[in-house]
This record gives structure tokens, C-alpha cells and sequence, in this order.
């Protein structure tokens, strides 16, 4: 039987769940998540569970934030003018937004906080810093 290698372009179906059983993703109902093995596509630890599955297999794996999206990076987070955020932009804590950084990159961010003079943005992925369990079944090696 074929074993999925570094290098192979896989589709799995996943469901993610967090420390509380909560699904924060899932491949349920749309196509499988497709991508090729070891090229940095996906986060490393999910990455690294895929070689050596058969086409068919199912398996659980548990992957540390420090392999996932990171610790949370307080120095992400960064004070702004709200005088210099536009009227119309919404700042609902939580909301995400997108801002351009002096080299021209889009860059996503949510709002952590709200006052009179200043919006903390933070550009941490939602991610950062929790531990994820991914139940994966690896459905084609092409």
C-alpha cells in the first residue's frame, strides 16, 4: 500500500478542535484540504503527521501551539490613534480588520481594545498560543 512521502500532494479531510472540544476548522462538507507534503503549506505539526499514512487511514493528532501558529507575541499588539482610524471602519472588540505596513504587506488584525483616544490591534493569528487536536483521514496521494 502507497504511504504518503515528503514531497506527495495529499487531500485530507480534518476536523480541528480546541483544549474545550470546540471545532475552530473543518474540511466537513466542502472539498478536502489538498496540499504537497513538507512544503510549508500547512502548519509543521500538522505537516509532519502526514508521511507514512495509507490512502484510507485515520488518525488523531494532538499539535503544541509552538508547532501550530505560535505563542501569543505581545509585541503584536500595538496602540493606534483612533483620531487616525477612519469614521467608518468598525471597531466592535473582535472585529478583524486589515491594515497595509510601511512595506506595502497586508496584514490581518483584530481589535483588542477599545478607548476614548486609542484601538489596540492585534496582529497575533487567532491561534497563537493554543495547543490543537486535529482529527485527519488522508483521502488521495497524487
Amino acid at each position: 500500500m502507497t504511504q504518503a512521502k515528503t514531497g506527495d500532494t495529499v487531500r485530507i479531510h480534518y476536523t480541528g478542535t480546541l483544549a474545550d472540544g470546540s471545532t475552530f476548522d473543518s474540511s466537513a462538507g466542502r472539498d478536502p484540504l489538498e496540499f504537497v507534503v513538507g512544503s510549508g503549506q500547512i502548519i509543521p505539526g500538522l505537516d509532519t503527521a502526514i508521511p507514512g499514512m495509507a490512502v484510507g487511514d485515520k488518525k488523531t493528532v494532538e499539535v503544541a501551539a509552538a508547532d501550530a501558529y505560535g505563542q501569543h507575541n505581545p509585541a503584536a499588539r500595538q496602540a493606534v490613534p483612533r483620531s487616525e482610524i477612519p469614521a467608518e471602519i468598525p471597531l466592535e472588540i473582535g472585529t478583524q480588520l486589515q491594515v497595509q505596513t510601511p512595506e506595502g504587506q497586508v496584514m490581518p488584525v483584530t481589535v483588542a481594545e477599545v478607548t476614548d483616544t486609542e484601538v489596540t490591534l492585534d496582529a497575533n493569528h487567532p491561534l497563537a498560543g493554543k495547543d490543537l487536536t486535529f482529527a485527519i483521514e488522508l483521502i488521495e496521494i497524487g
